[in-house]
């Protein structure tokens, strides 16, 4: 696996690819310690946990830096994503206990009937590039605290990333084998699924990847967690603030290089705020600093391979040929690396690129629509069903309008955003599943009823 830092093109690191042996072998120590490890007492789990969160914090910049090497993550936010990491075991190490506590159930007199939660074994995660520690711990701190063990199949151009995660739990303190990475090619993630040691599988990632790892589970008869692309509404009314909902939707388009499943992608404005949130947001999007993703000053990094920034482009020149009005950005940096940038669409024809698929980049349309109803619409007219938000003065009309949106997700006068204590997950063409919150750490468990006379 060759890693070619998207800021500058060239090569950085070469890592070798794991056989179909080293696969057997981990997966052999996988069931071996899955057999201890779910013995092992909630509360021992949970202290693992908390010292994993330490090791991530104790050595953040060193982990910033591999992310932003390997797929262009301007440094600061790479920083913040650690921390967030070790938000999430922070919160498993506290909660784990107590999300799983079993459950009593009515029963009859002399008898004792509840519910224990325990874990089913091996589980798959087929991750992304663009979250490369945020993804993987997403799913790690729930899943090995319930007792489950973990397989990582992480993006081919993020290996370090995931080696490092690798070590952050070895150095926690977790068992040999509780986590392991597969530096393997995507060709062999079937084998793996359908492999009787594996017991579930969670990817995120594309829809058709999604539909390979489903349709693969399904045929083995094992549980999966999907979460999948979005083309997240970012809904502004007429009685909005525009200058703070600007502000924050170029924001949320644009962090990470636009590279993210819950980007605020597609800006649905009413008539009566349209020119002036237009005006604000494009002096928004044009403030914003591209340059090296190492540099704290720079907001917007490289694209994170050149193949994905030339299908963005092609996206957004078919958009424009179907009748599309750039305002500004619309063409690839003529620097060294791979650089595109904040781009604003305007007159967006339905049915284009732009309108109907997901742009995994820095690439924003604005709509403009008559009223309340007509937004709501343009919001749901979509197959996906990631995030969104809606931008309104009146917060009960904003909570009335939210339970209109099909979406996993909906903020008020916020931009979308993942939380330890939350529920997170889509429907539709998003995906199926919760992560976080007691919604997640349950999703791998066997829900064992338990009936003693």
């Amino acid at each position: 696996m060759d890693v070619v830092d998207p800021s500058t093109g060239t090569r950085i690191e070469t890592y070798e690819e794991h056989t179909e042996s080293d696969v057997t072998e981990a997966l052999d120590r996988s069931t071996e310690a899955f057999d201890s490890w779910r013995t092992r007492s909630i509360r021992e789990r949970e202290q693992l946990l908390a010292a994993a969160g330490d090791v991530l914090r104790d050595n953040k910049q060193e982990y910033a830096e591999t992310m932003t090497r390997e797929m262009g993550k301007p440094i600061t936010q790479a920083i913040g994503e650690v921390e967030k990491c070790a938000w999430v075991c922070d919160h498993y190490a506290e909660y784990a206990s107590t999300y799983l506590d079993s459950d009593s159930h009515p029963s009859p007199p002399g008898s004792t009937v509840k519910t224990e939660y325990e874990p089913l074994g091996p589980v798959l995660a087929v991750m992304p590039w663009n979250f490369p520690f945020w993804q993987v711990f997403r799913f790690a701190a729930p899943y090995l605290t319930a007792g489950n063990v973990g397989l990582l199949k992480h993006a081919s151009n993020v290996p370090g990333c995931a080696l490092a995660i690798e070590d952050v739990f070895r150095e926690a303190g977790y068992p040999e084998g509780v986590f392991q990475s597969l530096l393997i090619p995507s060709d062999l993630v079937d084998d793996v699924i359908a492999d009787n040691r594996v017991r579930a599988a969670t990817l995120t990632g594309s829809g058709p990847a999604g539909r390979s790892v489903a349709a693969t589970a399904g045929e083995h008869l094992k549980k999966t967690v999907l979460e999948l692309g979005g083309s997240d509404p970012f809904v502004v009314l007429d009685d909005a603030d525009v200058v703070e909902a600007a502000e924050t939707g170029a924001w949320a388009r644009n962090q990470n290089g636009g590279q993210s499943c819950i980007a605020a992608k597609r800006f649905i404005v009413h008539t009566d705020v349209y020119d002036d949130f237009l005006d604000a947001f494009v002096d928004e999007i044009d403030s914003l600093t591209i340059g090296d993703p190492m540099d704290e000053g720079t907001d917007v990094g490289p694209q994170a391979r050149q193949d994905l920034m030339e299908e963005l482009h092609e996206q957004v020149v078919e958009s424009v040929d179907a009748g599309a009005t750039v305002v500004t950005g619309g063409d690839p940096l003529d620097r060294e690396g791979v650089f595109y940038p904040p781009t604003v669409l305007t007159d967006v024809p339905e049915g284009c690129p732009a309108d109907s698929e997901e742009t995994f980049g820095p690439v924003a349309t604005v709509y403009e629509v008559a009223d309340e109803d007509e937004a709501v619409s343009k919001a749901n007219d979509t197959n996906f069903g990631l995030g969104a938000s809606i931008w309104i003065e009146n917060r009960d009309r904003g909570e009335q309008i939210a339970g209109r949106i099909d979406a996993g997700c909906v903020y008020v006068n916020q931009l979308v955003k993942s939380d330890p204590r939350v529920p997170f997950g889509g429907v539709k063409d998003s995906g199926y599943g919760r992560e976080l919150s007691e919604a997640g750490i349950k999703e791998f468990v066997n829900r064992k009823t338990v009936w003693v006379e």
